[in-house]
């Protein structure tokens, strides 16, 4: 008898201290933040190992305070109040797997170079995405890049502007975002009373509506910004006329320059040397294609207005002389119904040739460098499926500046459709593609093409090229010829980037070696 109360109170006790457990697991929940968006989107080459000591090290950290700009496809603003974009991707897998919480802060107000002191001063933790400079490692802590691109230079269409290298930017007044990397380099190039610094990108006080309304000569901006930014704004009447190919950019994520930091920078130093970013690139990418759906909606609703429209007009002119013009009528329905079919036909075709010229390159007929980039990330995930050997070609043509000064760029036009005719009879497989990298640069890329192979079609087209003896009086020899890098995939763990690299090397060499000639390499030993 005296043994139950006892007993009843400490089950009240093991009772109260369940559900104290309870209440406190729940409250943790409820304070974890959500679950990030887009770490499905990354893959690792191969796993990373962390060790007990950096887990516990990495578990001492709050959430990340982060700060980003609008930078399409890397990051840019959602409606949910954060951002979206490859480098948010990274970042969600990332924290994900180090089980690391993060959350944007909002700041509209803030230039780039405000949110960047942020970060050094410490008021937030991380920054994204941003490229180095020697003075930003002084004040804070880089990771390793994550994607690479290159500035290019930027003018109204018809200006024809002449910009063949950096020091030419002095004879014009010029834009760019400020807090970018490259403006120490302008700023040794360009006088300081031409040179111009915006805040925005966009809007009526931006950077483009100042190219577009004369307020400047030439932008310099990033080369696949403006590729998302063209498509999403619609500044087609805005042209890249150069790439400063001297200034490459790699951006990385950026953070505070505590020892927590240096240490969380060394752990996302380790999955970015493994990390795959294709399936990110490929979801994000995507202003063309918002552009493309854009348009063909809206032309689809004013057909169909106009064929509701049109039966609207015939319904009530039937219930008016219906008893009389019977026939008369049975012949007018049936004109229309005639019509609206047409327009229907007539949707259909402009919708595919849309589709069509989004993947064409307007001057040549081959295939633009949007495709080519598609093609290139699909054959190179085959191709790490099959290794079965991948070849890609990059041709520029010699002295060609010489051909547009002295005979004019209409007789450039020209040449560039000869030489374009060349490469697709070369590269003639149903699986090759040949495309116009930009400028006077073509591609071709050779899915199951070894390295030989390569080599010989490469040398078809130098032969065809020379062969059409098309006069060059400038250069040496007087006629247009091309220099060819080639490069080939066969084993190894090689990326898509580094095989374009492997090409433009090969490129440089040789055009430094004597031009018209084709230079190889192969990456990885062929099985």
């Amino acid at each position: 008898m005296i043994a139950l109360p006892r007993l009843l109170r400490q089950s009240a006790r093991i009772v109260a201290a369940l559900l104290a457990v309870a209440c406190a697991s729940a409250a943790a929940a409820e304070a974890a933040p959500a679950p990030c968006q887009g770490a499905e989107r990354i893959r690792l080459i191969q796993p990373v190992e962390l060790d007990a000591q950096e887990l516990a090290i990495l578990g001492q950290l709050p959430p990340l305070k982060v700060l980003a700009v609008s930078a399409p496809p890397l990051s840019a603003p959602d409606q949910a109040g954060g951002y979206s974009g490859i480098a948010v991707d990274v970042l969600c897998f990332i924290t994900t797997q180090l089980g690391l919480g993060y959350e944007f802060v909002a700041a509209p107000e803030l230039t780039v170079a405000q949110k960047i002191q942020q970060v050094q001063d410490g008021q937030v933790d991380l920054f994204l995405p941003l490229s180095h400079l020697p003075e930003r490692e002084r004040l804070g802590t880089f990771t390793a890049p994550f994607y690479d691109s290159y500035y290019v230079v930027i003018a109204r269409k018809g200006r024809r502007l002449a910009v063949a290298q950096t020091a030419d930017l002095a004879r014009y007044r010029v834009g760019l975002i400020d807090g970018v990397a490259l403006r120490p380099v302008l700023q040794d190039i360009v006088p300081a009373e031409q040179l111009l610094a915006f805040n925005q990108i966009t809007t009526s006080a931006g950077l483009f509506e100042a190219l577009r309304n004369d307020r400047i000569d030439v932008a310099v901006f990033n080369a696949d910004f403006f590729a998302e930014q063209r498509f999403r704004h619609e500044l087609f009447d805005l042209e890249v006329i150069h790439t400063l190919r001297s200034y490459p950019r790699q951006y990385r994520f950026y953070l505070t320059r505590s020892a927590q930091h240096r240490h969380l920078a060394a752990v996302f130093d380790r999955y970015l040397a493994v990390i795959d970013t294709t399936l990110s690139l490929q979801a994000h990418e995507d202003g063309e294609r918002q552009f493309i759906e854009r348009y063909v909606r809206q032309r689809s609703q004013g057909t169909l207005m106009q064929a509701a429209v049109a039966l609207a007009v015939l319904l009530a002119l039937a219930a008016c002389i219906a008893l009389r013009k019977y026939r008369h009528l049975a012949r007018s329905l049936a004109h229309s119904h005639q019509r609206i079919l047409q327009q229907q036909h007539a949707l259909q075709a402009a919708n595919a040739e849309l589709e069509q010229l989004s993947h064409t390159d307007a001057l040549t007929r081959l295939a633009n460098r949007r495709l080519f980039d598609q093609t290139l990330a699909r054959e190179h995930g085959r191709w790490q499926r099959t290794a079965s050997p991948l070849s890609l070609l990059m041709i520029d043509l010699d002295h060609f500046k010489r051909v547009n000064d002295h005979y004019g760029h209409a007789t450039g036009d020209d040449y560039l459709r000869a030489v374009a005719e060349v490469l697709a009879q070369a590269a003639a497989r149903p699986t090759d593609l040949a495309a116009r990298y930009g400028g006077e640069e073509f591609v071709c890329l050779l899915p199951d093409t070894s390295a030989s192979e390569a080599r010989a079609v490469a040398e078809r087209m130098r032969a065809g090229v020379a062969a059409l003896n098309l006069p060059n009086t400038l250069a040496e020899p007087p006629y247009l010829t091309i220099s060819i890098g080639v490069a080939t995939l066969a084993d190894g763990m090689h990326s898509a980037q580094q095989l374009l690299e492997a090409a433009d090397a090969q490129l440089y060499a040789a055009k430094h070696a004597r031009r018209d000639q084709a230079c190889a390499t192969t990456l990885g030993e062929e099985g």
